[in-house]
């Protein structure tokens, strides 16, 4: 004789081992607040001891809001997209919601819309569009719902009543690499520059353009790689048999790997002939031959940032905002010099000061 099923365990079982009332576990489990650190504690053990797990679809119904956000991505595998992925992951749990994540295949039509559609339909409170490309004139992103829309840049086209635009600065990061070679005394930098496509590598073109723009430097012709180290190499080929190559900005490690390898092949010295400073700060880049110098965003602090400002939009209510520090950090390694024959020239200089007769009178001491 079969045994009856076993009832699952409900708020009131866990109301009655924790000694209190059915309305405070629901406070507790709603994260809500005037519910002591003591008590708090209290019923989530009881929860754990008998394996409750709250009715989400009910609790949507009762709520208006299913505590899901939605995130269209790209699914790459890309350091870059995949570590910021995880990083939304671990600051929604944070935050009480979970993830839903609809991947989209570049080149596809809509293929954003399509997936922040299939999105709508699964049912969130919110949704985050990362990593977008460029979909053409038809890609205008018009979200009509009242769904808070976050994105981690500002993307052309993309309009709705809730959009909240928060993250870091690809234009900075690119800007900063280049002016850490400029201030090296290189004439000017190359680009090896992410597909056109992507937002992202347009905003670390605009950084590098910048960059040149405010010093006066000469701006070389771009190079357009895919992100990976077989395009970083073939461009590299191109940089290596340009005597005139000093110094490369490469829009991510992965593509700076290929490069560093297509100038070890032509005899190219790093950094004795040509300097390269990548992005991303992968976890192999301290360990290349020679370490790459490269700029960090703290994949972290942008997920955190962004998630506080998009459940605020969810929630209506002004929330802790995480006040995290998004700007790119340059980390500096042993890729990036000083241009062949600066060493010399600032010998040669050193020569000149100290040959200037005593009698000349100076209230500036020379700068060597």
């Amino acid at each position: 004789m079969s045994q009856p099923a076993r009832r699952p365990p409900s708020s009131t079982d866990v109301a009655r081992l924790a000694g209190v009332s059915q309305k405070t576990v629901s406070r507790v489990l709603n994260g809500e607040p005037y519910v002591s650190e003591e008590v708090r504690e209290r019923v989530l053990a009881a929860a754990r001891e008998l394996g409750y797990r709250r009715n989400t679809a009910a609790r949507a119904l009762h709520l208006g809001r299913f505590h899901r956000i939605g995130v269209a991505a790209l699914g790459s595998s890309l350091y870059g997209p995949s570590s910021l992925l995880v990083a939304l992951e671990r600051a929604a749990r944070e935050l009480g919601y979970a993830l839903t994540v609809v991947n989209t295949l570049e080149g596809e039509d809509d293929a954003i819309m399509s997936a922040v559609e299939s999105l709508l339909g699964q049912g969130v409170d919110g949704i985050v569009v990362s990593d977008p490309i460029d979909e053409g004139p038809g890609g205008a992103l018009r979200i009509d719902r009242d769904v808070p829309v976050l994105s981690f840049r500002p993307i052309p086209g993309l309009d709705g009543p809730r959009v909240v635009v928060a993250g870091a600065s690809g234009m900075d990061a690119g800007r900063q690499a280049t002016e850490h070679l400029l201030g090296l005394g290189h004439a000017t930098v190359w680009h090896v520059a992410g597909p056109w496509r992507w937002w992202a590598a347009r905003d670390r073109a605009r950084g590098w353009r910048a960059a040149l723009a405010a010093a006066g430097a000469p701006e070389p012709p771009l190079l357009e790689g895919d992100w990976s180290p077989a395009s970083g190499y073939a461009a590299g080929r191109i940089l290596a048999a340009d005597p005139e190559v000093t110094a490369v900005f490469v829009a991510n490690d992965d593509m700076a790997i290929g490069v560093l390898r297509a100038l070890a092949e032509a005899g190219r010295a790093v950094p004795g002939e040509v300097s390269v400073v990548g992005m991303d700060d992968i976890p192999p880049a301290a360990y290349l031959c020679p370490p790459l110098t490269t700029v960090r965003q703290d994949f972290e602090a942008v997920a955190r940032h962004g998630l506080a400002l998009l459940v605020e939009q969810i929630e209506r209510a002004p929330g802790p905002l995480a006040h995290d520090d998004l700007t790119a950090r340059l980390m500096v390694r042993q890729s990036a010099a000083p241009p062949p024959g600066a060493e010399q020239r600032k010998e040669d200089l050193c020569r000149e000061c100290s040959s200037v007769p005593p009698t000349i009178p100076s209230t500036t001491p020379p700068s060597c």
